[in-house]
């Protein structure tokens, strides 16, 4: 009885064994039936701007029916090519993540068309201590004496000149990839030309601040600025008019119409009638 008990188990297991390698070489060969294509893809991580060469690339099969727009088969034809955003290991290379032909490597190369980029000088405390890092969106404000008319004191203000600014790079690190922060002593902002041309201007006449905003962030707020009078809420000011007053009450000037002084006089002598006459 226990023989026959045995065999059976044995009989049961050859059978379990002999399906799951039927089953087995069934997907091994629906696999291998895939249709595929030749993907290139980065070997290692490769930073933002730098140009590429045949030791940071490798190629891999790719199903053709999800095979990227713009992506490449050949390592050959990427050669030299310089890419715009950070790209991560395993990451297939796509045209709309390369600079364009014959750019060269840096920082130039992930400058959008139609903008410029320009450095500023920051500190700890404009840089947003640290926060403000590439990729990243700030607004730009100064705090500089408001030109008055002949005769008025300038006004101390607060204001706004740039909204949702792009930082390329701090000090002399483009890396998006890293969000820890860094105190550097420079921010390069990508501006249009006239908004260089503002930047430029903003911190030739006062001092600069960066205020770092929300990366989904869009919306733009126009601001008249603020001045010391308005954030303390203190009134216009108001000249007294200065008036010679006498020791024991002061003098009240009324209202009505001033009358003219006299500055000549002549007098008139007409037979034994005298007259003096002003005007």
């Amino acid at each position: 009885m226990k023989n026959i008990k045995a065999i059976g188990l044995i009989f049961l297991a050859l059978l379990f064994g002999l399906a799951a390698a039927v089953y087995a070489t069934g997907w091994i060969s629906r696999q291998s039936g895939i249709a595929s294509n030749k993907v290139v893809v980065a070997a290692v991580d490769i930073d933002l701007g730098s140009r590429v060469n045949a030791q940071m690339l490798s190629t891999v099969d790719w199903p053709s029916g999800s095979v990227p727009n713009g992506s490449f088969s050949d390592i050959k034809a990427l050669n030299d090519r310089v890419v715009k955003v950070g790209v991560l290991r395993g990451e297939a290379l796509m045209e709309g993540k390369l600079a364009p032909v014959g750019t060269q490597g840096g920082l130039s190369a992930v400058i959008a068309s139609g903008k410029r980029a320009m450095t500023v000088r920051v500190n700890d405390v404009v840089g947003v201590a640290g926060f403000a890092l590439p990729g990243n969106y700030v607004d730009v404000m100064v705090n500089a004496q408001q030109d008055k008319g002949r005769g008025e004191d300038a006004l101390q203000i607060s204001k706004t000149v740039l909204e949702k600014v792009l930082v390329l790079a701090v000090a002399q690190e483009a890396n998006r990839d890293d969000t820890k922060p860094k105190v550097v002593s420079a921010v390069t902002l990508e501006l249009s030309l006239e908004d260089s041309e503002k930047l430029d201007l903003a911190r030739s006449v006062g001092t600069l601040s960066l205020v770092l905003r929300n990366q989904m962030d869009k919306t733009t707020v126009a601001t008249l600025g603020i001045t010391k009078g308005q954030l303390f809420g203190e009134k216009k000011d108001i000249v007294p008019v200065s008036t010679a007053a006498a020791p024991d009450r002061p003098r009240v000037r009324l209202a009505g119409p001033a009358t003219p002084r006299a500055t000549e006089c002549v007098e008139v002598i007409q037979s034994a009638a005298r007259s003096v006459t002003c005007f």
